[in-house]
């Protein structure tokens, strides 16, 4: 433990689970305070009580692609740490739909929680963080540089975090916020988003044998992999480091 992040105020979506849930208890470790939101309220609560910081981490309901919710999540965050220093847009969804019979509502839900929210998150974040400085880190997929057949919309939304996160850190770059802006690129990672793609393909195993066989390190990767690179982008260990976009992906993307 270097201690980091002692007495940061950590913003986390999605943090219930996987990657999240991860990510909270890391940040944690470094001695922040961390604020985790989802819609998954069992689970939110449950890290809230099974944690070892207790009294560092608070868990508020939120969909996070309702304008209003953010609103509700900010004063939140005021009202437990004071201002917020950290933001990760974590939270995602994946429909693996076949293109061909996908519904418009489908599409317009997976851009809506992939990539509005991301929107969202990093306006009010922006906002909050601008006369003190900050760091905002994206969770984009290795879906946002390559097409995956069995999910289009997952990759159009992951693409656009993608830009979106380059655009932004250019524009707080441009009028001098001190806030970062960085994106990460999991590969495939043990999440239970990642178990239900895998269900949604029929035959979870051998489809998860094919997905694995594509990453030349032999393996998924494991929440903690990708949370580490989430706490460097947001750590003063990457004070150069903006606009940039971070693979962990067991060599996907090398190929």
């Amino acid at each position: 433990m270097s201690g980091d992040f002692q007495d940061k105020v950590v913003l986390i979506t999605g943090g219930a689970s996987g990657i999240g849930k991860e990510t909270a208890r890391q940040f944690l470790e470094e001695g922040a305070k961390v604020v985790i939101t989802d819609l998954n309220v069992g689970a939110g609560e449950e890290v809230c009580a099974t944690s070892k910081n207790p009294d560092n981490i608070r868990f508020i309901r939120q969909d996070v692609a309702e304008e209003a919710d953010w609103e509700k999540v900010f004063e939140f965050v005021r009202s437990e740490f004071g201002t917020l220093d950290v933001l990760v847009n974590n939270a995602g969804i994946a429909i693996s739909t076949p293109l061909e019979e996908m519904s418009l509502e489908e599409w317009r839900l997976q851009h809506a929680v992939n990539l509005d929210a991301v929107f969202l998150g990093t306006r009010f974040a922006i906002k909050e963080m601008k006369g003190r400085g900050g760091a905002i880190v994206n969770i984009s997929s290795v879906a946002g540089e390559v097409g995956i057949f069995a999910a289009p919309a997952y990759c159009s939304s992951k693409a656009a975090v993608l830009n979106f996160t380059k655009a932004t850190a250019l524009y707080c770059g441009q009028y001098k916020y001190n806030i970062r802006v960085n994106a990460i690129l999991p590969g495939y990672t043990e999440t239970p988003l990642v178990e239900e793609v895998m269900a949604q393909q029929g035959s979870p195993g051998s489809f998860g044998h094919k997905l694995k066989s594509l990453h030349p390190i032999g393996h998924f990767g494991e929440p903690a992999d990708i949370a580490a690179g989430i706490l460097f982008a947001a750590s003063d260990k990457a004070k150069f480091m903006t606009g940039s976009a971070i693979p962990i992906d067991g060599g996907y993307l090398a190929q």
